[in-house]
């Protein structure tokens, strides 16, 4: 795989967290997610605090070389299953494979998962098309949104 690093959100610099704020917080990424409203720094900060005694979830910022290219993320882990998230550093573009490739290695590998699931909303047509391409299937639609999984054991790695 290419020279790719995960860096755990705890082990941050205060500096590379407000760069993932102003990422998350960018248009073109917020306007994709559950929680479409700006995040403080303090709430931000506050949350990634909450990441170091959870069990349940983890958030890594992605390096590709000496390039950070995005954020992934597992959150409802439990049961070898978890919901998925990712996105781009929002001036970036063509780096959602390497960002699904992490997880899906993270994700089987490292967390031992057997599920990987999400939800996207219909009207994304570049990341469903990203899932898709690495096996995620419908499983379900509502609400505007299309919920997918893939399974550990459909994988052809």
């Amino acid at each position: 795989m290419e020279d790719i690093k995960l860096i755990n959100f705890v082990d941050l610099s205060l500096e590379k967290k407000k760069e993932i704020l102003f990422w998350r917080n960018h248009i073109d990424i917020r306007r994709y997610m559950r929680n479409r409203a700006l995040i403080s720094l303090r709430e931000h900060l506050e949350y990634i605090d909450s990441l170091k005694d959870s069990k349940d979830k983890i958030y890594f910022l992605v390096k590709k070389g000496d390039e950070y290219i995005g954020v992934i993320d597992f959150v409802d882990i439990k049961d070898a299953s978890a919901e998925i998230g990712l996105y781009a550093k929002p001036s970036l573009r063509g780096v959602g494979d390497i960002l699904m490739r992490a997880i899906i290695k993270y994700g089987f590998s490292s967390l031992n998962l057997k599920k990987l699931r999400l939800e996207v909303l219909e009207d994304n047509i570049r990341a469903i098309k990203l899932y898709k391409r690495f096996g995620f299937k419908e499983i379900d639609r509502k609400n505007g949104y299309i919920y997918m999984e893939l399974k550990g054991e459909t994988l052809k790695l």
